[in-house]
């Protein structure tokens, strides 16, 4: 059952009271006998963990989880999906070249 707070708004009393949800709301106050309670609402602490919670989090096209690798010079980071394809098109590029001075 839920714990709520009640604050008192004539003699400023305040106190917790367990309830169930089906409850109707307590209005006489205990300390001074006026109907004069109303809930506190309190903001409620909410931690997200794991990814997935942000808008910018979304999967790749293939599926795969890519990782970024930063730029020293302060570039926007590289995804690692991306250097890999740059680094097979260096290597067929390094291929084509040396088969040319080959023949």
């Amino acid at each position: 059952m839920p714990v709520y707070v009640y604050h008192c708004g004539k003699c400023d009393f305040e106190f917790e009271q367990q309830q169930k949800f089906s409850d109707n709301p307590l209005k006489k106050c205990p300390q001074c006998g006026q109907n004069a309670l109303h809930k506190v609402y309190t903001p409620v602490g909410i931690i997200y963990k794991g990814s997935g919670f942000y808008s910018t989090d979304h999967r790749s096209s293939s599926g795969a989880v890519s990782s970024t690798t930063p730029k020293p010079n302060g570039t926007k980071p590289e995804t690692s999906s991306k250097k890999e394809s740059d680094d097979k098109k260096e290597n067929k590029t390094s291929e084509k070249i040396k088969k040319s001075e080959t023949s």
